[in-house]
């Protein structure tokens, strides 16, 4: 009887159940049956969207597809070696880079070395045992009051505050620090975050004077004394253009302009920072030499320029009016960048379409630089997309002096491409304000990765030029390398850029003017 009883009672509990399942049943099926009712009207009477008028509710899943395309393809679809601008297997040495794990990979390439363009560098029959070969510091701007003798040949290009957030530049400037490498700061002005490491630092001066101008924007030689008392920063950088964005200024959304990045730059905060497309005080060759030595008087540190070539012969005129004047006149260095470098917010026509690549403009410009006799007198930095070690390798090849990574160093950050960084919603912290996602980048912890990273192109780099037959890095030249064309067959680089002197035997200045 007690047992029948219990019985009756678990199938009553077990039926009250089912009905309040069918009740809970019926109203979710009737609020979905009512949303999607309104989702239809709304769909039907609006007129933005052909789509949606057209196919009401089931036109919405069109958007969501292609918003979850990128995610499907940089994790299940894409190949290792398809995705743009950065491939996975790109990301992936970085990563094992950064985190210090062997780079080593097993049965073969995955890379397809018939594709026009691709460098192959040349073996030695015996290279040297003596060792990975490693660069030898560089003297930058040895006329200046405080030249920069560079420890590093492979450095971090710019990056402002404001476009990365306060703990990313925290964790480059702890890295760079440990890893005995430079940090640029950017265009956007000198903050604290940079200083925290206490590594070296160029000042890079955009065309809105960010952190040494005055109220209306003009240059600021008070300021410059400011920056330039700071034993830290080594050198100073004015940015005539960068290769994500040639012809146009710096754009940094009001979402961004925290108060403490308007308190760095000199302005208002919560607005739009737009720079302008050059410097206004700058409208010739003879102006940009005139700012060049004001620059340097006033801070006594090494002063050069950043830019993109657009066309090789406006160095040509450049080099010709520093012929004239004298080479105690030039830039200290030239960094160029390449229409293929990268930027936090740019216009997608002059990311895709304007400004020479990096990979034919820099051996013209170093061939330039030697026909005129200023190899010793101007160091030549290179950027755009070069943050492994074959490119670092290939650039030195080519002609420049130093290389410099920006998208290198956010990946060893923990950077996943995710292309949200003018979105300020950037996942992994580095290019957003938002406290929230600000918290899973620590500092302390990034800042080991970066300076592996560094550490680990260095000595690749040193790895590919041991197996040349050369000491050095920046003993790599021309014939070194090879570059495969489009029948397949390579070619020494030299013979598709045959280099004007060698670069131990720089023209005298006067007879580069005279031929010029």
């Amino acid at each position: 009887m007690f047992l029948s009883t219990i019985r009756l009672d678990l199938w009553g509990l077990v039926a009250g159940a089912m009905q309040l399942m069918a009740v809970a049943f019926i109203f979710v099926v009737g609020l979905v049956a009512l949303l999607a009712a309104l989702l239809f009207l709304r769909d039907r009477l609006q007129t933005a969207d052909a789509i949606r008028r057209n196919y009401p509710v089931i036109g919405r899943f069109r958007g969501l597809f292609t918003t979850l395309g990128e995610f499907f393809r940089q994790y299940f679809f894409a190949m290792d070696r398809e995705e743009l601008p950065f491939n996975r297997a790109q990301r992936d040495w970085v990563a094992r880079a950064a985190e210090g794990r062997a780079n080593t990979v097993a049965f073969g390439s995955t890379r397809n070395t018939s594709v026009p363009g691709t460098p192959i560098f040349a073996n030695a029959p015996y290279p040297s045992l003596s060792g990975t070969a490693r660069a030898s510091p560089l003297t930058i701007g040895a006329g200046a009051r405080t030249p920069y003798a560079a420890p590093s040949v492979f450095n971090i290009s710019g990056m402002s505050f404001g476009a990365l957030s306060h703990p990313a530049v925290e964790a480059l400037s702890q890295g760079a620090a440990q890893a005995g490498i430079w940090l640029n700061t950017g265009e956007g002005g000198l903050s604290p975050s940079h200083l925290a490491g206490g590594c070296d630092l160029v000042f890079q001066i955009g065309t809105a004077n960010y952190g040494v101008r005055t109220p209306d924007g003009a240059l600021c030689e008070e300021r410059l004394r400011t920056v330039a008392a700071h034993p830290q920063v080594r050198m100073f950088e004015i940015k005539l253009a960068q290769g994500g964005k040639p012809g146009k200024g710096g754009m940094l959304p009001g979402a961004k302009v925290t108060p403490e990045i308007a308190a760095v730059r000199g302005i208002p905060a919560g607005e739009d920072s737009v720079s302008p497309n050059r410097r206004l005080d700058v409208d010739c060759d003879a102006t940009l030499l005139d700012l060049i030595a004001r620059i340097r008087e006033v801070t006594g540190r090494p002063v050069g320029i950043k830019t993109v070539a657009g066309q090789i012969d406006s160095f040509a005129t450049l080099f010709a009016e520093i012929a004239a004047r004298g080479p105690e006149s030039a830039p200290d260095f030239i960094t160029l960048d390449g229409g293929e470098g990268g930027t936090g917010a740019a216009p997608l026509p002059l990311i895709d379409l304007v400004g020479m690549s990096i990979r034919e403009a820099l051996p013209l410009l170093a061939d330039l630089r030697a026909t005129f006799g200023l190899q010793e007198r101007i160091r030549l930095i290179a950027s755009g997309k070069l943050g492994h070690p074959g490119d670092v390798a290939w650039a030195l090849a080519a002609g420049a002096d130093f290389v410099t990574s920006a998208r290198g160093f956010m990946f060893s950050l923990g950077c996943i491409q995710a292309l949200k960084c003018n979105r300020n919603t950037c996942p992994t912290g580095i290019t957003t304000h938002n406290p929230r996602l600000q918290r899973g980048l620590v500092a302390e912890a990034k800042s080991e990765k970066v300076a592996r990273y560094a550490s680990g192109v260095v000595a690749e780099l040193g790895m590919i030029a041991q197996s040349v037959g050369v000491a050095d890095p920046r003993d790599l030249r021309r014939h070194h390398v090879r570059i495969v064309q489009p029948d397949g067959r390579s070619v020494p680089m030299d013979r598709l850029f045959p280099p004007t002197v060698t670069r131990s035997a720089a023209a005298p200045l006067s007879s580069a003017v005279a031929g010029s």
